[in-house]
């Protein structure tokens, strides 16, 4: 029994601080509920005095206030008095003991009713003595629980608290002294005149209001403050002299009780008079805003113009202009630009600033796409200026640069640039161009990959030739031209050859003229990209063509011993060799290296692509047979157009038509342009110029519009015919020409009228149907062929052991892959470290089991 009585004293000793801060809880939350009226007054007093609202307020007023104030003072306080109740130490207990599970404080001062005199009985009671004991030492004090919403359902002590936070921000406590003045009657009329005055600098610095009254005899203000006076008493007691606004006129008088004026140079400003002051003002001024080219120009691959610029003020630059006009001084006046140039705007462009963070001084980067602009490649002046938000523009930053575009390195897409920009230079060199681009496609054979170019490029000519000859050559017509011209040029530059050799062969070029023409890096390396994917693109299609015709390709075993043979890691070393030589600057070794890469390339085609060439497919006759259907058509618009040459001006085009028929002279008859009609493709050209001419005679009582409607019913024959049907591609091909024989029709209606001019545009529909069909019908074919490819040929590889064309050997299941441990038609390397990326992203995904995770960790260690 003592032995419990003791551990009850422990515990309720241990109660004595948590009892305490409970007690000390419980009157807070008491005196909050009987007083907050009290204290809500006695804030928002506090933050009206700290405002100054007695100043500006009437002494009446301010009395009458203050008398409202104190009533209502002594109300809330014997209203607080007789609500107010202090808490009683068992009222702190009962609390506490509440706080706890199972009442332990109580059950320590109970005593057992029941059975004292049962030791059993006794025994449990101690021992639930003793557990409430453990429990009731856990004790923790209870928080007050001041809840006033409901006793102050409008919330004002929350507005007392507000106002008192606005004193604090924009009051001062020192003018809570003053209310003594006016409780010993001491206002402005008994004592004398009294002042205040505000300095604002403008809301663009982002300096503080200045209170006079608070400032040293010394003050720096930014150019632009502006500065207000109030002066109060007896009008004349208190003047003001400044020398800080410079004004001449409109001055007032120095005595007016309300004065406002700008700061705009250092001086002095006086307040004269009873408690007057004088303080002396520094402007700073606000200098204008600077910006700056920091570095060249630079040209991305895509003729994207980059150029850094760095651009500061005193406080924020808000605006900035570059803009972009010819340098005509600086210009090379020769050829097309010998002429004077037509009247351009000035090309403006807005200079990027910062999203977020410090606009007084920073670097950026202009960017702006201006390949197709008239000033590309040629000198210009380009004049940065910006502007800060006081609105001062800065002075202009002039540079001379050459205007960054597009470079073009396949010669024919740069020639066409050339006469491009002459076109562009004035529309006087019309006829120039139009010359020139007849001088270009003299001899299609030799510089043109596909007739798909020629024939725009003839399509081009031929519009320019008819609006300059009936003076219709207009801005947008030849707007029109030049961006023709353009879209041409690009067909050349980036090229849309199905052929993979073609291709490649495409790339090397590109990549050989910009060795010799000095590109960036950006471009070399864009060039190296190019010619890697064309490469591999090239071997792939010689893998198709090895499985495809391999039964076709059995060779003696000592030949194909003796061939050369390399893999897809020797290509990629030569490919690494070249850029390491390019990226050196020793252009001609790379040079060098790249004409061995061509030539092995080539080699490799020789030895394995010349296989199989028995009889055409059904797609490639179809081909062959929408290729001659285009170049008839193309054939008969070019007679079109001269017959409307000549209705104009008879005989002039006689002599020009002779000398530049086209395409192995046979364009103007509407014969192929290869001087074939179809068949016969081992005959030489005099035989097929004496084709032409006989069935010119043949025909020569048929009229341009019998000749139209045939060739729509041969365009009508072979749709029906058309192989790829059923894909999306098929389909594709089959609208295309369903469009063509429309326009054809169409054109044929126009010839039947003798309206040329309806006709050519016609035909021109037509063309571009055909070659939209043919792209259509090449892409059914490819996925064909892939299709085909993927299944394998297992017959005809008993007769010698074969090797695909980096010199591997197939696989024993015959298809054309390899049983090496080596991947076929893409880089090694990329594809191995993309597979290493993907077994380290799932290697640390928790989500996945915990086998998998350490099979992949394996890998990783292994590899």
């Amino acid at each position: 029994m003592t032995q419990t009585t003791s551990e009850q004293t422990r515990a309720l000793a241990r109660l004595r601080v948590p009892l305490a801060l409970t007690w000390l809880g419980m009157v807070t939350e008491r005196a909050a509920r009987a007083l907050w009226p009290l204290w809500s007054l006695a804030i928002a007093l506090l933050a009206t005095l700290m405002l100054g609202w007695h100043e500006t307020l009437p002494i009446e007023a301010i009395w009458a206030v203050a008398v409202v104030s104190s009533v209502a003072a002594v109300v809330f306080l014997l209203r607080g008095f007789i609500k107010f109740r202090l808490p009683s130490r068992i009222e702190a207990l009962a609390r506490l003991d509440a706080s706890l599970k199972g009442h332990p404080i109580q059950a320590l001062i109970d005593n057992q009713a029941i059975g004292p005199q049962d030791e059993a009985s006794a025994a449990v009671w101690r021992v639930h003595q003793a557990r409430m004991a453990e429990r009731a030492m856990q004790a923790r004090a209870v928080r007050p629980k001041i809840r006033l919403a409901a006793l102050d359902p409008f919330a004002l002590r929350y507005v007392a608290a507000l106002l008192l936070g606005i004193a604090v921000l924009f009051g001062s406590l020192w003018r809570v002294a003053t209310v003594t003045d006016l409780a010993q009657g001491n206002t402005g009329l008994a004592s004398g005149p009294v002042w205040e005055g505000w300095i604002e600098p403008p809301s663009y610095t982002g300096k503080p209001s200045l209170y006079l009254s608070d400032q040293e005899a010394s003050i720096e203000v930014p150019v632009g403050s502006q500065i207000s006076l109030r002066l109060y008493g007896e009008i004349g007691a208190l003047t003001v002299a400044e020398t800080v606004s410079a004004r001449t006129v409109e001055t007032g008088s120095v005595a007016d009780p309300e004065q406002n004026f700008t700061a705009l140079q250092s001086g002095t400003l006086e307040i004269a008079g009873p408690n007057g002051r004088t303080w002396d003002i520094l402007v700073t001024p606000d200098t204008a805003p600077r910006v700056e080219v920091t570095g060249a120009p630079e040209r991305a691959a895509d003729g994207v113009m980059s150029l850094p610029f760095a651009a500061s003020d005193d406080y924020d630059v808000v605006e900035g202009k570059a803009q972009i006009s010819l340098d005509l001084a600086s210009v090379t006046r020769r050829y097309g630009l010998g002429v004077d140039p037509e009247p351009r705007e000035t090309v403006e462009l807005d200079l990027p600033l910062p999203i977020s963070g410090d606009r007084s001084d920073f670097s950026e980067t202009l960017m702006g796409d201006l390949s197709r602009h008239p000033f590309a490649n040629l000198p210009v002046l380009l004049t940065m200026t910006v502007k800060d938000a006081k609105g001062q523009v800065s002075e202009q930053n002039v540079t001379h640069m050459i205007l960054p575009g597009r470079r073009f390195f396949d010669p024919l897409a740069s020639a066409l640039i050339e006469q491009r920009q002459w076109l562009l230079w004035s529309r006087s060199n019309g006829t120039r161009v139009s010359q020139m681009l007849r001088a270009i496609s003299y001899r299609p054979d030799d510089i043109f990959r596909s007739e798909t170019a020629y024939l725009r490029m003839r399509v081009i000519l031929r519009r320019m030739e008819t609006q300059i000859g009936f003076d219709s050559f207009t801005a947008e017509a030849r707007d029109e031209a030049a961006q023709a011209l353009w879209d041409l040029a690009l067909l050349l530059e980036d090229g849309d050859v199905e052929d993979a050799l073609e291709r490649m062969r495409r790339a090397q070029e590109r990549l050989s003229e910009a060795m010799k023409n000095g590109a960036s890096d950006d471009e070399i390396a864009e060039l190296m990209d190019e010619l890697r994917q064309a490469n591999e693109n090239y071997i792939q299609q010689l893998q198709r063509e090895a499985a495809r015709n391999g039964d076709n390709s059995e060779q003696p075993q000592g030949s194909q011993e003796n061939a050369m043979q390399m893999t897809q890691d020797d290509l990629q070393k030569m490919m690494d060799r070249i850029q390491e030589l390019m990226e050196e600057g020793r252009m001609a070794e790379a040079e060098q290296a790249l004409q061995e890469l061509q030539e092995l390339m080539e080699n490799m085609q020789v030895a394995e692509g010349q296989q199989g060439q028995g009889q055409q497919s059904e797609g490639e006759r179809a081909m062959e047979d929408l290729a001659d259907t285009l170049r008839n058509q193309q054939g008969l618009s070019d007679q079109a157009f001269r017959d409307l040459q000549e209705q104009y001006n008879p005989g002039a085009q006689a002599g020009e038509s002779q000398g530049n028929e086209g395409r192995n002279g046979g364009q103007g008859r509407g014969q192929s342009h290869d001087g074939q009609s179809g068949e016969g493709q081992g005959e030489g050209e005099g035989q097929s110029e004496q084709g032409q001419d006989g069935q010119q005679s043949q025909n020569g009582g048929q009229g341009l519009a019998q000749r139209q409607e045939e060739l729509r019913r041969e365009l009508e024959r072979q749709r029906g015919g058309l192989p790829g049907e059923g894909s999306a591609a098929g389909d594709a091909a089959r609208e295309a020409l369903k469009r063509a024989e429309d326009a054809m029709r169409g054109a044929g209606d126009a010839l039947s009228r003798n309206d040329l001019p309806e006709a050519i545009d016609r035909q021109a529909e037509a063309m571009d149907a055909l070659r939209d069909g043919m792209r259509n019908l090449g892409e059914a074919l490819a996925e064909s062929e892939q299709n085909q490819g993927q299944q394998g040929t297992a017959e005809g590889r008993q007769g010698g052991t074969q090797r695909d064309p980096l010199g591997r050997s197939p696989g024993g299941s015959g298809q054309a892959g390899t049983d090496e441990g080596l991947l076929q038609g893409e880089d090694v390397y990329r594809r191995a470290r993309e597979l290493l990326d993907e077994i380290r992203k799932r290697s640390g995904e928790s989500a996945r089991p915990e086998g998998e995770r350490d099979y992949l960790q394996r890998l990783l260690d292994r590899f």
